[in-house]
């Protein structure tokens, strides 16, 4: 949620800033609003307080024998006002806060505007495979080795579902204990959230209430409206780890994973090239998470791209960063890097890891705190989430990276203790 005091010391600044992401921005109603607010705030303190005053008054009056008859006809009038000011300044509260809910995050002011087309690669690693031989893509290889079953996936979840079977299995578990092993001794804590989370979660997130019909709801026993859903990715829930809590600054950064299955409502058909695990509704993902000071969040980023980049190094897989354009960026974050693995049967780069940072956006919706040791203040966290990493993109990768002449496939030297195999033949 956008700071309402941003927006009314310099709302034009905050205009230009958003005009990066959307296409257009108006405050004067919501100034209006907030100015209705802030008057009608005063006038129910000053009613109150008159209320205060000859409320204490009645008694004194009544003990020295006077008649309260014109007090208690104020006092009536008084708590009237008070009572219809109190409706018309939740009325305007209530515009304020839908307005302010609509409003992604400000870009931060090294973000360019525009979409994908102004997406700027900053690096890539390691060389495009380049096999000797007529390669097979991801799917014929998955099959003829009998490590993905889609017809059975299909049959048990309908489309976009898959299951893994045998070594298929291992290699994705394998996958994943890789992961949570190098998150581990990097120290960041390990938690497994639940998979059901309450609408809190995802307004905190920033993803309700616009996009709350991009996930799976769980309908409610009474027929009344839903209020629980499948999380989407794990961010949802570790960014509701510390909601309404005041940290210690001393104890920042907080640094966290979490295991779940992501769970989505993919809008639109799949292309063509999409066939198989490049994009589905249940998919694996290991998701990194920062609760910063916020001078110390770009540092934070910095070290969650590291580590991510660091998971892909090691499964020795080409790949490359793009730093995103605002409008390529999700609703909630104000910076975001992609780490985009290459898919040669699609001859083109599938994002593997997002690393975000969304600033104090989150932390405000979910009113999550610090207080700073010098001043006793407390103020809103930065949050940044990473993910480290998701398997789907991961593993047509592997298959296509590694596949051999004769059908095979080499077993990345780093899975290898997990998987109790090199090769899967």
């Amino acid at each position: 949620m956008l700071d309402i005091n941003l927006i009314r010391k310099d709302p034009e600044k905050v205009k230009n800033a958003l005009l990066k992401k959307i296409d257009n921005v108006d405050f004067a109603e919501l100034l209006e609003w907030d100015k209705q607010k802030r008057d009608l705030t005063h006038k129910v303190e000053s009613l109150k307080a008159r209320r205060n005053e000859v409320s204490s008054l009645i008694p004194r009056l009544k003990k020295e024998g006077k008649d309260v008859t014109e007090q208690l006809s104020e006092m009536k009038k008084v708590s009237d006002t008070i009572k219809d000011l109190d409706s018309e300044l939740e009325r305007t509260s209530d515009k304020i806060t839908e307005f302010l809910n609509g409003m992604p995050n400000i870009p931060a002011d090294d973000v360019v505007a525009g979409g994908k087309e102004n997406n700027r690669v900053i690096s890539e690693w390691g060389n495009k495979p380049q096999p000797s031989f007529t390669p097979k893509d991801h799917m014929t290889l998955a099959v003829s080795l009998g490590l993905i079953d889609y017809d059975r996936g299909v049959k048990m979840g309908g489309n976009g579902f898959w299951l893994y079977k045998g070594k298929g299995a291992i290699l994705e578990w394998a996958l994943l204990n890789y992961f949570v092993a190098s998150h581990l001794e990097d120290n960041y804590e390990f938690i497994l959230p639940p998979h059901i989370l309450i609408n809190q979660c995802g307004y905190t997130a920033g993803q309700f209430p616009k996009f709350a019909d991009d996930v799976f709801r769980i309908e409610a026993d009474d027929k009344k409206e839903s209020t629980h859903f499948l999380l989407p990715t794990s961010e949802t829930a570790l960014i509701n780890f510390h909601r309404d809590e005041i940290l210690k600054e001393e104890e920042l950064p907080k640094k966290y994973f979490a295991y779940t299955p992501c769970y989505r409502k993919e809008a639109g058909s799949y292309r063509a090239s999409e066939r198989g695990m490049i994009r589905g509704h249940q998919f694996n993902k290991i998701e990194m998470f920062q609760f910063t000071t916020p001078e110390n969040s770009d540092k934070a980023l910095d070290e969650l791209i590291f580590k991510a980049e660091k998971l892909i190094k090691g499964l020795g897989l080409h790949y490359r960063v793009s730093k995103l354009a605002a409008q390529d960026c999700s609703a909630s974050m104000a910076k975001t890097f992609d780490i985009e693995l290459w898919i040669p049967s699609m001859n083109e780069y599938k994002e593997a890891s997002s690393c975000s940072n969304a600033h104090d956006f989150q932390s405000r919706r979910g009113n999550i705190r610090f207080k700073r040791t010098d001043t006793g203040k407390n103020e809103l966290v930065h949050s940044l989430n990473a993910s480290g990493l998701a398997t789907s993109r991961l593993f047509p990768a592997i298959l296509e990276t590694y596949q051999q002449s004769d059908g095979s496939i080499i077993v990345p030297e780093v899975l290898r203790p997990y998987t109790k195999f090199d090769k899967i033949v």
